[in-house]
C-alpha cells in the first residue's frame, strides 16, 4: 500500500513536542494508522517472531565472531544463507583483510600455596603456550623510579607470570556498598581506590611505555606470561579484549582470582600458577560484511538502510553488543519481504564487520560505493544492547525532524510511547556504524535502547551471552525498525541534506562536520 496525502502533511509540531516528553502519549496500545502493512508488521513480530530462534543459532551455535576468526566467516555465511531461505538477496563483500586467529582452550590453576583452578581466558589474538602448558611464579609488575630504571627490572621476569594490573579493594558493585555500607565506610573505600589507581597509572607512566606496550616488552625479555584483570564494576563481570603480544600468553583472571594472586605475590606466599591456553594464527583472512537486499520497484537507485555490526569481542558470544542489533536487523528484513515484497525505494541491510577496531566494516561500504551513499534517504542503527529504543536524534540534519515525526506518527503508540527525539541533534562522530554514514553526508540515525545496565554487565565483558537476551524489547525494536524502513521507503519526498551550525568545540574552535574516515584494510598484518 502507497501512503496516502496525510502522511505527507503531517505538522512537524509531532515531532518538536516529542523533544521534551516520550512519543505518542497513552500507554495502552493504539494504531494511529489504518496501513495494513503496519498492522501485519506488528502481528508478525509479535505473534510469529523469529529472534530466539536467530539468536540461539548465532549466538549459541556459531558464537562470538571476533575479526579474523573462523567464527566470523561462519556468521556471515550463515546470515547469507539465512537471507537467501527468505528470498532475500544477500552476499558478502569484502573490505579488507585481517589477522587470522583461532581461539582453543584457556585453563588456569593455582598449584602453590594451594591448589584452586582460575577463572580466566586468553585475551583475543594471544599466542598460546607449549602443548601440557606453562608453570611459573608470578611477580607485581615493578614501580620504578623512572623508565631507566624499569629497564633494568626487566631482567628479572624472565620465566615469571607478569602481574600487569592494580588490585581492586573489592568485588562489590558500588550499589551494593550503597545499600548496606555506612557512608563513611563507602567513603574511605573510594578514597582508597582512587588512591591505588591514580599511583599505578603513575607507576606506568614511569616505565616510559603505554599500557597497551607493555605485554610486548615483558615477553621481549623473557616472560612467561602476563597476567591482567580490567574489572568491570560489577559481579563476576571483566572487560576483555585483545593483545599484540606475539610469543607470552596474555590473560585475563576474574577480580577475585586476580587479587588472590595478587595478595599471594605481595605477600611473599611466591605463588605458583599453571596456564594452559591454545589458540592458532591462520594467517590473513577476508574481512567482510554480509549485505542483504530488496529491490525497489519506482525508485531502485535510492535507498533505506538498516545497519548494525555483526562482530564481536569473543570473551562471551557477543550477544547484546551487538548479537542483538543484528538479529534485530534480519528480523525485519524477513519481515519486510513477507509482506512488503516490492518496496518504493531499494531496502538494504548492512552486517557490518571490525566495528570494534574502529568501524572498519561500515567505513568500508561507504567509501567502496559511492554511488549509494547520496542516495540514501535514512539509515537506521542500532548497537547498544538488548532494551527497547527509548531515543532517537536527529544526527544535526536540519529536515530530520519534519521526517523523522511523520514517519513515527504511524508507528503503533505502544512502540512509540518509550521514545524521545532530539532535535536537530548532532552528528554522531564515533561510537557505531551511523557515525560512517553521518559523516559521509547521508541521514545516519541511531535507535538508542533502555540500558539494561549495558554497560557494567555485558559490554565487551565476559558476561555478553545469550540469557541476558530480553526478546519482548527486541520485537518491540523489530516492529519499529521495520515500520520506519517501509515508511521512509514510501514517503514520497526526499529528505534533505542541510546540516546545523555546529558550536565551538571545547578549545573554542568552530565545529566542523565529523568527516568520513578511512577504514583499516589490513589489521594486525604485519606490514612489512
Amino acid at each position: 500500500m502507497r501512503l496516502q496525502a496525510p502522511f505527507s502533511t503531517i505538522l512537524l509540531l509531532a515531532a518538536t513536542t516529542a523533544i521534551a516528553q516520550p512519543f505518542g502519549g497513552p500507554q495502552t496500545n493504539s494504531f494511529p494508522s489504518p496501513d495494513p502493512i503496519i498492522r501485519a508488521i506488528y502481528a508478525e513480530a509479535m505473534d510469529s517472531s523469529k529472534l530466539e530462534w536467530l539468536a540461539h543459532e548465532l549466538l549459541d551455535v556459531i558464537g562470538p565472531r571476533l575479526v579474523g576468526s573462523p567464527s566470523q566467516q561462519k556468521a556471515h555465511d550463515w546470515a547469507v544463507r539465512t537471507f537467501q531461505q527468505w528470498g532475500v538477496s544477500a552476499r558478502n563483500e569484502q573490505w579488507g583483510m585481517w589477522r587470522g586467529w583461532e581461539r582453543g582452550i584457556t585453563h588456569i590453576d593455582l598449584l602453590e600455596p594451594r591448589v584452586r583452578t582460575l577463572e580466566g581466558t586468553m585475551l583475543a589474538w594471544s599466542p598460546g603456550t607449549k602443548k601440557g602448558g606453562v608453570v611459573a611464579n608470578t611477580v607485581i609488575m615493578s614501580d620504578p623510579v623512572d623508565s631507566i630504571d624499569f629497564r633494568k627490572w626487566l631482567s628479572s621476569v624472565k620465566g615469571k607470570f607478569v602481574l600487569i594490573s592494580p588490585p581492586q579493594l573489592t568485588g562489590r558493585p558500588d550499589d551494593n556498598w550503597e545499600k548496606f555500607a555506612v557512608k563513611e565506610s563507602f567513603d574511605r573505600l573510594k578514597e582508597q581506590r582512587k588512591k591505588i589507581n591514580d599511583e599505578w597509572m603513575a607507576r606506568v607512566r614511569k616505565t616510559g611505555f603505554r599500557a597497551d606496550t607493555l605485554a610486548n616488552l615483558l615477553e621481549q625479555a623473557g616472560a612467561a606470561g602476563v597476567i591482567t584483570n580490567r574489572w568491570s564494576m560489577g559481579w563476576g563481570v571483566d572487560k576483555i579484549f585483545g593483545t599484540n603480544a606475539r610469543k607470552a600468553p596474555v590473560v585475563n583472571l576474574s577480580l577475585e582470582d586476580y587479587t588472590l594472586v595478587y595478595r599471594l605475590t605481595e605477600s611473599g606466599k611466591k605463588p605458583l600458577v599453571r596456564i594452559e591456553a591454545e589458540s592458532k594464527f591462520t594467517g590473513p583472512q577476508p574481512a567482510l560484511n554480509t549485505i542483504g537486499e530488496i529491490k525497489g520497484t519506482e525508485k531502485p537507485d535510492e535507498y533505506v538502510v538498516l545497519s548494525a555490526h555483526f562482530d564481536s569481542w569473543d570473551a562471551g558470544s557477543g550477544a547484546t553488543d551487538n548479537g542483538t542489533g543484528s538479529i534485530l536487523m534480519m528480523e525485519v528484513m524477513r519481515i519486510l519481504k513477507k509482506y512488503y515484497p516490492n518496496p518504493k525505494r531499494t531496502i538494504l541491510v548492512g552486517l557490518w564487520g571490525s566495528e570494534e577496531q574502529g568501524l572498519n566494516g561500515s567505513a568500508g561500504f561507504v567509501a567502496d560505493h559511492p554511488e549509494i551513499i547520496p542516495k540514501i534517504q535514512a539509515s537506521f542503527n542500532q548497537d547498544n544492547g538488548t532494551g527497547r529504543v527509548t531515543s532517537m536524534s536527529g544526527a544535526g540534519l536540519l529536515s530530520a525532524g519534519e521526517f523523522l515525526g511523520r514517519w513515527l506518527s504511524h508507528v503503533p503508540s505502544g512502540v512509540t510511547q518509550h521514545i524521545k527525539l532530539n532535535l536537530p541533534g548532532s552528528p554522531a562522530g564515533g561510537g557505531s556504524d551511523n557515525a560512517s554514514f553521518t559523516a559521509a553526508g547521508a541521514p545516519g540515525f541511531s535507535l538508542g535502547a533502555l540500558d539494561w545496565d549495558y554497560f557494567l554487565y555485558t559490554w565487551h565483558t565476559n558476561r555478553d551471552t545469550y540469557d541476558k537476551l530480553v526478546f519482548d524489547d527486541i520485537k518491540n525494536n523489530a516492529v519499529l525498525a521495520a515500520c520506519l524502513a517501509y515508511l521512509a521507503s514510501e514517503d514520497p519526498q526526499f529528505m534533505p541534506r542541510v546540516q546545523r551550525v555546529l558550536g565551538p568545540d571545547r578549545q573554542g574552535n568552530p565545529g566542523r562536520w565529523p568527516q568520513p574516515r578511512e577504514p583499516e584494510r589490513a589489521g594486525g598484518i604485519d606490514k612489512k
